[in-house]
């Protein structure tokens, strides 16, 4: 069987045997994250309800994220540790050479995007998101089911590769080859809005890719070709490997990374604290308004 890296659809995934693939539903609501074990985010209640056949739930606070390092400056999300991660992959069941397959509640904008990149970071490549979510899965007329799911743990041992991946603080001020790409809506990358992070603005110099112009009307991504065309009008002569990523807290700045390998363009980097990371140091500068270009 050969791995999906980057998309797979709806069809393609139903026509998969239950045993070569882990299903992983990363349906989030951050306005409704939930408070503890008895107090479940409203992702976790809708994937209770209904989800696709034999997946597993995967918490964007508490499975892709150590709400615990907030304090250290790492932002909303911080990443989770490699320890932590490998339990989280190992409880789900996951063997080398299966297929890993991650959706959302449309799109693959949100933790979706995030654990298939936090796979690619611990060295996993067949991991890919369904295109169009859960809705395509239903408006395709294929079946659900309710309830938990639990898989048989398999221990793995998983590490990151944080300088193929990843960037720090001092790299995204100082190093002056790189591009910053932030994912946020435009009012927010200007500084006209900002519903969740104490300063509105971005980091200067970056331009804005809203995650949303990835996508087609109908929420699935559109072609390669048009997004390897887009990508390269916004960062001219840049290789990808000078591109760096960014959001509010390092979640949906997947969606561009996810955009550009699907594109072509591969070598692109995270800066993971993202915006609620670079404003927790009232020290480090603050853009509005648009960058000229």
């Amino acid at each position: 069987m050969t791995l999906k890296t980057t998309l797979i659809d709806v069809q393609e995934l139903a026509a998969l045997a239950p045993v070569d693939v882990l299903i992983v539903d990363c349906r989030f609501e951050l306005m409704a994250p939930g408070s503890g074990a008895r107090d479940v985010g409203k992702g976790e209640r809708d994937y209770r309800e209904g989800h696709i056949p034999g997946a597993v739930y995967a918490s964007l606070d508490t499975d892709l994220s150590d709400l615990s390092r907030q304090a250290l400056g790492l932002g909303r999300h911080p990443l989770p540790l490699e320890a932590a991660f490998s339990e989280v992959v190992s409880r789900w069941g996951w063997r080398e050479g299966m297929q890993i397959v991650c959706y959302d509640a449309a799109n693959g904008s949100l933790a979706a995007a995030r654990l298939w990149w936090l796979l690619r970071l611990s060295g996993i490549r067949g991991a890919a998101v369904l295109d169009g979510g859960y809705a395509a899965w239903v408006a395709a007329g294929l079946p659900v089911e309710s309830g938990d799911v639990t898989r048989e743990v398999h221990a793995v041992s998983l590490h990151f590769d944080a300088g193929q991946y990843l960037v720090d603080h001092s790299t995204l001020r100082d190093d002056p080859a790189r591009v910053v790409l932030d994912a946020r809506a435009a009012p927010r990358y200007r500084g006209e809005v900002e519903p969740i992070d104490p300063v509105g603005g971005h980091v200067p110099g970056a331009l804005n890719r809203p995650f949303a112009h990835n996508l087609r009307d109908d929420g699935r991504f559109k072609n390669a070709a048009a997004l390897r065309e887009e990508f390269k009008a916004l960062l001219g002569t840049h290789a990808p490997r000078d591109v760096v990523h960014m959001c509010g807290s390092g979640v949906t700045a997947c969606h561009n990374l996810l955009a550009m390998e699907l594109a072509g363009l591969t070598g692109s980097r995270l800066y993971a604290p993202s915006w609620s990371g670079w404003v927790s140091d009232a020290s480090r500068p603050v853009a509005k308004g648009a960058e000229p270009g």
